[in-house]
């Protein structure tokens, strides 16, 4: 109880939970993520559920709230909504388990749970988007951005000369044209092994889609396939991009394409991604101290190393981090001084 008390926000939710949740109990620390959103355990006489703390002012609820129902009315399994406060910043959910995709894949199963996520990422592209923020040229390019501002400058202490600054520019335009040129569906924004839930009836159960917006086809596959905390052989990566393709085709989110234009738009998606995801973990330590996510800045690395060279509009990048010398500069900044 003294930690409730310490804890203003906290006390606050505990109170609440009192009023909406019958025979509330047991309340403690879940989860918390890359933002101001925390998420707490607790017992009701109803079963199992988890509590999330959204400070109004950093994280408003309308937007989970509203991706909630569209997701859920798409047949996405993702948490129900047993209460919510706005103004407190306070929602009672189904509590979806404890075992993350991310703890549970291995090379064994990893088809059919894959499988199972491709399926659902087919409802989620099929979801209803109207109304939802574009991922147009301006969100595309800000984000790309956090990879010389975050990781080269502040990270690396590393500042591009002329003809570098072109070079990126130039890839970052060809990166942006061909997001744009996809069929634009609804976007998770974040679907990965750690916001996926193995769940024994309608698995996966999808977390953390509150950011979600009216973007690229090949956006959640290439979040999801070249995922920054696991990864995979590239014969089979390929082999489930292709699946959803036909998947895709199926559902009528797409048109019949070509393997290697699907591959492609696929792999250039993907590179668009790991130089956001590279800014956003080098910021994460920078800006808001937390640094558990340094760890797999060479995996993110290791994918645009791969994949860059294969398309000529990427290959100036893959020229640029080599003359850089990226990876060996990410090795000697892995261990931060403690501030």
């Amino acid at each position: 109880m003294a930690e409730v008390a310490q804890d203003p926000r906290r006390a606050a939710l505990a109170d609440w939970l009192a009023g909406v949740a019958p025979g509330s109990r047991d309340l403690r620390p879940a989860s918390g993520d890359a933002s101001f959103r925390r998420y707490f355990r607790l017992d009701t006489d109803g079963g199992p559920r988890i509590a999330m703390d959204a400070p109004p002012a950093q994280e408003p609820l309308a937007p989970f709230l509203d991706v909630t129902a569209r997701l859920a009315a798409a047949g996405v399994h993702v948490p129900r909504v047993h209460a919510a406060d706005t103004d407190l910043g306070f929602v009672l959910l189904d509590d979806l388990g404890t075992r993350h995709y991310l703890d549970a894949l291995d090379a064994d199963n990893a088809d059919a749970l894959y499988g199972d996520a491709l399926y659902a990422l087919v409802r989620i592209a099929a979801a209803d988007s109207a109304g939802l923020p574009p991922y147009d040229r301006a969100l595309l390019a800000r984000e790309m951005a956090l990879f010389p501002d975050w990781l080269l400058d502040r990270h690396l202490g590393l500042t591009l000369d002329g003809a570098q600054r072109a070079a990126l520019n130039a890839v970052c335009e060809a990166l942006i044209a061909s997001a744009l040129a996809q069929p634009q569906v609804f976007v998770h924004r974040d679907y990965h092994a750690r916001n996926l839930m193995l769940t024994e009836e309608h698995n996966p159960g999808v977390l953390d889609y509150q950011d979600a917006v009216r973007g690229p086809l090949a956006y959640d596959l290439a979040s999801l396939l070249r995922d920054a905390y696991v990864n995979w052989p590239e014969a089979r990566v390929r082999g489930w991009a292709l699946a959803y393709r036909d998947r895709a085709v199926a559902a009528g989110l797409c048109a019949p394409t070509a393997d290697d234009d699907f591959l492609r738009a696929f792999d250039l998606m993907g590179v668009q991604r790991q130089l956001k995801v590279l800014g956003i973990f080098a910021r994460l330590w920078h800006r808001d101290g937390k640094p558990g996510y340094l760890g797999d800045l060479p995996r993110v690395l290791a994918y645009v190393e791969a994949v860059a060279p294969r398309h000529p509009e990427t290959a100036p990048l893959a020229a640029l981090i080599g003359q850089l010398d990226l990876r060996r500069r990410l090795q000697e900044a892995a261990r931060p001084c403690a501030r």
